[in-house]
């Protein structure tokens, strides 16, 4: 296989605060890989680094082979046009109806004219659950649920080739939270798309992860399959996944 995202030691601070401590990490095309850990280990801004919302103090980034750091511009729009997001609280634009939440970087970006558009847009909620009959309300008359699969719509709606989800299940009940992950599960499938997600949901991890990847100040600590996390020998891992208040990661937090 070869590799979607390369990450090479990658370093962000906030002032005194280090965050990404010489981070590296590869995405094969068409993997899935999920990065999980505690509040404050670094997901969300390995995540923003790789989007280009965060510039990194050092190290480097590659999509598709090509350097992504120093991108600006026209460049930065075209990497970016691989893309799809799914943010933590859907994100959607209370101003819109849905279906131009969905349709809003094939309008924007591509310049899709609004019949086709919606169109588009319509067929896409299909994909995620949703009827037509949806598509002209606004977000405020959906549930937390309906909104985070119009975010899913939206996310996939251009067919990128690489798709982000930032905590996918936040918020959402226990059922719900599968719905949406057997979702993602089978639209990242049916995209061939390369995937990488984060989140603190062990639940979320295991069934959308070919791959998961565990950070701990700033570092990744453990890799392996999704099969292997139950035996990953690591006790902060182990603590991790079983949400024990007693291992390691308490014991420093005490300490702190």
């Amino acid at each position: 296989m070869t590799a979607k995202i390369v990450i090479k030691d990658l370093y962000k601070s906030f002032g005194p605060k280090k965050v990404l401590q010489g981070l590296n990490l590869e995405v094969e095309q068409g993997e899935s890989v999920v990065v999980i850990g505690g509040s404050g280990t670094g997901k969300s801004v390995l995540l923003k680094c790789i989007l280009g919302l965060l510039h990194p103090d050092s190290g480097e980034i590659f999509v598709d082979g090509q350097p992504t750091v120093r991108l600006r511009g026209s460049e930065r729009a075209e990497m970016m046009a691989k893309f799809g997001m799914l943010f933590q609280g859907a994100a959607l634009f209370d101003s819109l109806p849905v279906w131009q939440n969905v349709s809003f970087g094939l309008i924007q970006g591509q310049g899709m004219k609004l019949p086709e558009a919606k169109r588009v847009a319509i067929e896409t909620l299909g994909k995620v659950g949703l009827g037509a009959d949806v598509a002209d309300l606004t977000p405020a008359e959906l549930s937390g649920g309906m909104q985070k699969r119009v975010g899913l719509a939206r996310a996939i709606a251009a067919r990128p080739e690489i798709l982000f989800f930032d905590e996918p299940t936040t918020g959402l009940d226990p059922i719900m939270s599968d719905v949406i992950n057997q979702l993602i599960a089978e639209r990242v499938r049916d995209l061939g798309a390369t995937a990488l997600s984060i989140t603190h949901d062990m639940a979320s991890a295991r069934k959308i992860a070919d791959r998961i990847v565990m950070l701990y100040h700033g570092k990744i600590i453990w890799q392996g399959k999704t099969a292997e996390i139950d035996q990953s020998g690591n006790p902060y891992v182990d603590q991790f996944i079983h949400g024990r208040a007693e291992g390691p990661i308490q014991m420093e937090v005490r300490a702190s």
